[in-house]
């Protein structure tokens, strides 16, 4: 092993997941109270809220938050989305490249076509594992933690419990189609779309093939992958953090805002 680089040992699996799992926790730890924000908005007006609360805007919903319910609010559900990341991330990233070299029988420069292949499958193998921890934590960041306002849950344990006490199996499990449709539009959005742009970037002599192109190309795939993947991203908040009988199903949820709210509802957050 003496006088080989880093990058001529790949990483044994189990390092790979850890890392993912570490990395993404970081990461959300920094962005939970923008994604507590962006579940606010997306079931406001999905029935009658507080007397008085009504949000606008991601940092506007921020800050009423902080004013309405303090500081602490905008991590609600923050041991849940951890827990979240440590299950999803680490088999959606960790596995990537193991799932990729099974796809090209090993071979190098593997097509988009198997990028997403790869990128579809890790990402329902992780939405299927840690789809419990994402049903406790958007309801976490749901509840609102007001004077006179009924808590759904205390505690993360606690809500798992009582989630299984009262739905069952399928309630921890609430939202899984949708949620791994969210991921195959993402995966598919990113990958193509930031390709395409980085392409006419350099075919158009706009950038050199450099940090700023890469910058560029990513800002504009999110852009385009945060359009195209919304609606579903709001039908699944809603289904999950729906009570049981509210909706027949994920189908049933998105003809309701539809017809009640109309198609901006599929934008929210």
């Amino acid at each position: 092993m003496v006088g080989l680089k880093p990058s001529d040992v790949p990483p044994p699996l189990g390092v790979k997941m850890a890392s993912a799992g570490a990395a993404a926790c970081i990461a959300d730890i920094v962005t939970f109270p923008l994604d507590t924000a962006k579940v606010r908005l997306q079931i406001q007006g999905e029935k009658k809220g507080v007397e008085g609360i009504r949000y606008r805007g991601v940092f506007g919903t921020i800050s009423t938050m902080i004013r309405t319910e303090g500081p602490k609010s905008l991590y609600n559900g923050l041991v849940a989305g951890l827990q979240r990341q440590l299950c999803f991330a680490s088999i959606r990233i960790g596995l990537y490249d193991n799932v990729k070299n099974f796809y090209t029988g090993g071979k190098d420069n593997p097509s988009v076509l198997i990028r997403i292949l790869a990128g579809c499958t890790t990402g329902a193998m992780a939405v299927s594992f840690a789809q419990p921890t994402d049903v406790v934590k958007v309801r976490f960041q749901a509840q609102m933690n007001l004077d006179g306002v009924a808590r759904r849950y205390n505690g993360t344990m606690q809500a798992y419990k009582h989630i299984f006490q009262n739905e069952g199996m399928r309630g921890l499990w609430k939202g899984t189609l949708p949620n791994i449709t969210r991921n195959a539009l993402v995966n598919c959005t990113e990958l193509v779309t930031y390709d395409l742009i980085k392409e006419a970037i350099l075919r158009h002599n706009l950038l050199s093939d450099n940090l700023p192109c890469h910058f560029v190309s990513a800002f504009g795939a999110g852009f385009v992958t945060t359009v195209i993947a919304s609606p579903v991203d709001v039908v699944k908040t809603r289904y999950m953090n729906s009570p049981p009988g509210q909706y027949k199903s994920a189908i049933n949820c998105a003809w309701t805002m539809l017809t009640k709210e109309g198609p901006t509802a599929f934008y929210k957050g």
